[in-house]
């Protein structure tokens, strides 16, 4: 007696199918995004949050200053410079740079001294660390 090829097909199709519904119907572990860490891409978090924040919102603090990112760094430390609307080439008052992967943030320049210094470490940790938005 000969086995029935189209027969063992058929099972084995069955298992297959079987085993496809089994693993689908499996919990899965939770899926986490993880923001990029690099250098750039903290960077580009930090300038977007800040012109936000500080700039388009017409904040007191920031009102007499402009943003100036320079993001394209041959060094490997992209950085935003916060300067004098007056002057916006002269010397910057805040320096924000990042450095490696993940990032290293240096906060630096007269405003850090001054009485938004507390503010400006606070905002830039937090919007390297992933969150959006102002307080």
């Amino acid at each position: 007696m000969r086995p029935r090829l189209a027969t063992g097909l058929y099972s084995a199709a069955t298992l297959a199918a079987l085993g496809l519904l089994v693993t689908s119907c499996a919990t899965r572990a939770p899926t986490t995004i993880t923001a990029d860490r690099s250098a750039l891409s903290t960077m580009e978090r930090v300038m977007v949050s800040a012109n936000a924040c500080w700039f388009k919102s017409s904040d007191p603090a920031f009102a007499g200053y402009q943003l100036a990112p320079e993001l394209n760094s041959f060094t490997g430390r992209p950085r935003i410079l916060v300067v004098d609307k007056k002057h916006p080439t002269g010397r910057p008052s805040l320096v924000v740079q990042a450095e490696g992967n993940p990032a290293q943030l240096q906060a630096f320049g007269p405003m850090m001294s001054g009485a938004s210094g507390g503010r400006i470490t606070g905002d830039v940790n937090r919007w390297a660390a992933g969150t959006k938005g102002c307080q």
